[in-house]
């Protein structure tokens, strides 16, 4: 929306996006060489490869590729990637070097969507790792995506879906929820205690006012010990109840899995056991471990995933007009990577070489980078974010932290 021809808000548009405008100005230069001389319907093989993972993660998992589909789907491309949600790796079984995609087309034409196409990759799949590796740690456990206050407010829909598809188990925006097709989760703020100035009359007001299938989960750290609100809650609520927050401030924390425990123990003991634990503030693959050994049963995970470190994913030509070229360090040729799904060993091949066997377990193997784009055209079917989460749960349970 303008307003007097200015942007209220700082972002780009899916036009401004889809046309160019978020490209990086060496692009542009570029494109304008190649048609003065002649040359931007040469024809270029390019694929996207990443050297390392962050934080020594031994792998990632591949999200925003529906967008790229989006991003390419006009443009006279190619293109051929591993499903979104796929568990992917830096570099195969001997060492070399995996493509999570490639593009293959006159380069003049698609030269301009690089810097958007690899943005759309590099941050939904830090995200979705980090959302990942917290699933793994928390198991069966809830954990839910708290972060989106941490980030621009343009970009809760592609965090959210991120984490859900990362293994989340749900998110807390209207928009992001709208997004993935959930329902949004979240429990009670501060506020909401504060203004009404009494723990009792706000979780009261909760249970009144929310509609039946809304969990009633009680907020218990705002002035007392957290001990004492739980029960306070619990005696309030009763069965009722499904579970209390804990989102102690650091100042106040100490040794929060102790508290933790406190807590569980004081309810268990006045036939409680029905309400959860839930924590949030703060938190990170560590303390969820260890918050989790001590008896908390659901998590709320902000910063720590919205904020991921993005994974640099970087483009390269392999190939011009069908014959074999690269830059130092990458390697010539459109590739294949095969993998075989019993025991995730990876092989990379030129494109044109047949399937290999599994060097490991001696099994069949799969190509991974399939058709997304053919002439412009998105071939692929863009599965919705539950199936995409479905896929990577059932993937991570084959990978080690």
């Amino acid at each position: 929306m303008l307003v007097n021809g200015m942007r209220l808000f700082h972002y780009a548009d899916d036009n401004e996006i889809k046309s160019g405008k978020t490209t990086d100005i060496y692009f542009v230069r570029t494109k304008q060489i190649l048609k003065a001389k002649g040359l931007d319907k040469v024809r270029v093989a390019a694929e996207v490869t990443v050297g390392s993972l962050p934080e020594n993660w031994q792998w990632g998992i591949l999200c925003g590729i529906e967008e790229v589909a989006h991003l390419f789907e006009g443009c006279p491309v190619n293109v051929y990637s591993m499903p979104e949600g796929t568990v992917f790796f830096t570099h195969d079984s001997r060492g070399f070097r995996e493509p999570i995609l490639f593009i293959e087309g006159p380069y003049g034409e698609f030269c301009l969507l690089e810097t958007p196409m690899l943005g759309l990759i590099c941050q939904a799949s830090g995200v979705a790792t980090r959302s990942a590796r917290i699933k793994k740690i928390a198991g069966d456990k809830l954990v839910l995506a708290f972060g989106i206050r941490r980030m621009h407010p343009a970009i809760a829909p592609m965090l959210d879906r991120a984490s859900y598809i990362g293994g989340l188990d749900g998110v807390s925006s209207i928009i992001g929820a709208e997004t993935i097709g959930i329902k949004p989760s979240g429990t009670m703020p501060h506020a909401l205690i504060i203004v009404m100035r009494s723990q009792k009359d706000a979780w009261m007001a909760f249970d009144e006012v929310m509609p039946p299938d809304i969990p009633r989960v009680c907020l218990v750290d705002t002035y007392l010990d957290e001990k004492i609100e739980a029960i306070m809650a619990a005696d309030l609520l009763k069965d009722r109840l499904a579970a209390v927050r804990l989102d102690t401030p650091q100042s106040r924390k100490g040794d929060f899995a102790e508290i933790v425990r406190e807590v569980r123990w004081e309810l268990d003991l006045r036939g409680y056991r029905h309400v959860k634990i839930f924590v949030s503030g703060g938190l990170n693959e560590e303390s969820v471990r260890e918050l989790s050994e001590a008896g908390a049963e659901a998590f709320g995970v902000g910063t720590y995933i919205s904020n991921a470190p993005t994974i640099d994913f970087a483009m390269d030509i392999v190939e011009v007009e069908g014959e074999f070229a690269a830059k130092r360090g990458k390697l010539s040729g459109k590739k294949q990577v095969w993998r075989c799904p019993s025991c995730f060993e990876d092989i990379v091949l030129p494109f044109s070489e047949p399937a290999p066997k599994c060097p490991r377990c001696g099994g069949e193997m799969t190509g991974m980078l399939k058709p997304l784009i053919r002439d412009g055209k998105i071939v692929a079917d863009l599965p919705s974010a539950s199936d995409i989460r479905r896929y990577v749960l059932s993937q991570i349970e084959k990978c080690p932290l």
